[in-house]
């Protein structure tokens, strides 16, 4: 798989994790990574990557403790595919932790 195509598939996952941040600061933090991802350099996506992961554990983590069900879940379900697409792409290796 390409950088370039790695880059166009990170920025739609994270345009997906956008839209199911539950603040606006969320909604900033994971705009930013897109941008980023978008016009930075390609070797800087692994790095995105992590800190996608990292917004999208407290994501989750925020969730939970507002007892917002729903929410855990569309946030838990990105947060699979964001690290499943980053082992497979190379991005992370796959005993990652965050």
């Amino acid at each position: 798989m390409t950088q370039q195509y790695q880059a166009g598939e990170l920025s739609l996952l994270l345009a997906r994790l956008q839209a199911v941040a539950t603040d606006e600061a969320a909604v900033r933090d994971v705009a930013g990574l897109r941008r980023q991802t978008e016009a930075g350099p390609l070797s800087g996506l692994g790095s995105v990557v992590a800190r996608a992961l990292e917004l999208t554990d407290t994501l989750c983590w925020d969730s939970l403790q507002r007892g917002d069900s729903a929410a855990f879940t569309s946030q838990a379900a990105m947060c699979l595919e964001l690290c499943q697409f980053a082992v497979c792409a190379g991005l992370l290796d796959e005993g990652y932790s965050s």
